[in-house]
């Protein structure tokens, strides 16, 4: 078994048994939510240009997003870490969410948009938009292992680092990482002055 697959494992029988989430943007994880550093520009890739529907079944693009940073979320209603995050998740919405920056949390459920916002009626949520991947072909195009996984992706569409189970993303660690990658130039090389 490669290195990769074995963390990866690893990772998802941490989350299965409730253990914690890590955060992989570093060549080796760390434990903690968000605890490794993003990966630098230079050694990101460009994230799968997954598709998925809005609340009136519309497709969308993962690409559509471009030249905002964007919270990728994996998640689906049956999973209780994503129902525990899902909170956190419209908070930090709420709170950074704009011409910037956007969550976009999809739900890779087979009860499809009707199941997610029957989801957010139930328990509140009020700032993230509807969007369903009822394909459940997400995951395997971005190489998830398991729900809830998070991928910041830059201006660029590059993979800045994924969390894999739930974490607080409205958390101090979590908006700091958030902010940075808002914070940076949209051209590769480009130096904040």
């Amino acid at each position: 078994m490669t290195r990769l697959k074995a963390m990866g494992f690893a990772t998802a029988v941490a989350v299965a048994f409730g253990v914690g989430s890590a955060w992989v943007g570093t060549r080796a994880p760390a434990s903690g939510a968000l605890a490794a550093a993003a990966l630098p520009p230079a050694e990101r890739r460009a994230v799968a240009d997954i598709g998925f529907q809005d609340e009136r079944g519309r497709a969308h693009r993962l690409s559509e997003f471009r030249g905002r940073v964007v919270l990728l979320n994996l998640w689906a209603t049956w999973c209780p870490p994503c129902r525990k995050e899902m909170p956190s998740l419209d908070r930090l919405q709420s709170m950074l969410g704009g011409p910037d920056f956007e969550v976009v949390a999809v739900a890779v459920d087979r009860g499809g948009v009707e199941a997610v916002k029957r989801f957010y009626r139930e328990i509140g949520i009020r700032f993230l938009r509807a969007w369903a991947d009822p394909a459940e072909s997400a995951g395997s195009r971005l190489g998830t292992i398991a729900v809830p996984t998070t991928l910041l992706v830059d201006r660029r569409g590059r993979e800045v680092g994924r969390s894999i189970g739930p974490a607080q993303w409205d958390g101090p660690e979590a908006l700091a990482k958030i902010r940075a990658a808002i914070g940076e130039p949209a051209s590769e090389g480009a130096r904040r002055g």
